[in-house]
């Protein structure tokens, strides 16, 4: 005894598959059977309205938001850079701390280089005293 009211087409064209127990996408609302339910097995076209991911930091698990169009790893690497705030990305951002003091250089180095003389902070290239014209000392500075 055959039931053809009982069930529905699968909507792909290559299958067509009569199902009793049918299953309607959601994102563009057409009958699939079990086989091209998923969106890549019926190649939805509304997809990217409920196909929608959101990248977690593997630093500080927090949820990364995408915009259409931008690469999840791309957005998530900018995001450990500038705004993670696990510990490892701080230390990361905090490595080149020490600024030169001497005016116009704008360098920074990772360990304070400090003058004996004046107690001013400088990059090596201007660590020596002649080299950041040292007011310091009260002693004249040899050239020698």
């Amino acid at each position: 005894m055959e039931l053809p009211w009982l069930g529905e087409h699968c909507s792909e064209r290559s299958c067509k598959q009569l199902d009793f127990l049918p299953l309607k996408c959601d994102a563009c609302g057409e009958v699939f059977c079990k086989d091209h339910i998923r969106y890549d097995d019926h190649k939805c076209s509304s997809a990217y309205k409920k196909n929608v991911q959101v990248p977690v930091c593997p630093l500080c698990n927090t949820p990364i938001p995408v915009q259409r169009g931008e690469i999840p790893d791309i957005v998530v690497g900018a995001h450990i850079d500038k705004d993670c705030k696990s510990n490892p990305a701080q230390q990361k951002q905090k490595i080149f701390t020490n600024k030169c003091t001497k005016p116009g250089c704008k360098r920074k180095e990772m360990m304070k280089v400090v003058c004996e003389q004046c107690g001013s902070s400088f990059c090596i290239k201007h660590r020596h005293p002649l080299d950041h014209n040292c007011r310091g000392s009260s002693q004249p500075i040899s050239k020698a």
